[in-house]
């Protein structure tokens, strides 16, 4: 509990993983708990303790393309390089402007929340924040060297 305490001071809600390592084949979901903890009064002292939480798998439409592209892969002696190029870059073109698409969606959303026109929801709130954590900086000087050496 040491540990997660001091995770709750870089991450508001760390969740603990617990793996379960024994293989069960017939098995249908993931050997994975999720436990969140929740802060609870007990005898009048405020404790944390672990609440076992449910959770589902999502994959984004990157992710597919990756697989797809992966499975489609042909071998060193199969077509040439400029068809698998492009190809490649097919996928890459699809995937980005699925993420355009859904960035663009959430802006406005987000827009419309902070004028007043949608009722404010925190939890949605949150998962923006998370994504964006995720998103690497755009402000360093590796990203502008990068980015000029590309444009040019």
């Amino acid at each position: 509990m040491h540990i997660h305490k001091a995770l709750m001071d870089i991450n508001e809600s760390p969740v603990y993983v617990v793996l379960n390592p024994s293989i069960t084949h017939a098995q249908k979901d993931l050997p994975v708990t999720i436990y969140e903890s929740e802060l609870h009064v007990i005898d009048g002292i405020p404790q944390l303790i672990f609440v076992r939480s449910s959770y589902t798998i999502e994959t984004v439409e990157a992710e597919r393309i990756s697989v797809d592209h992966v499975a489609h892969l042909k071998p060193a002696d199969g077509g040439s390089a400029a068809t698998q190029l492009a190809a490649h870059l097919r996928g890459i073109h699809s995937a980005i402007k699925m993420l355009n698409s859904r960035i663009r969606v959430l802006h406005h959303y987000l827009q419309a929340m902070q004028k007043g026109d949608i009722l404010c929801e925190n939890s949605l709130l949150r998962q923006v924040s998370s994504l964006l954590r995720r998103l690497p900086a755009i402000e360093s000087v590796k990203f502008q060297d990068d980015f000029l050496m590309e444009y040019k």
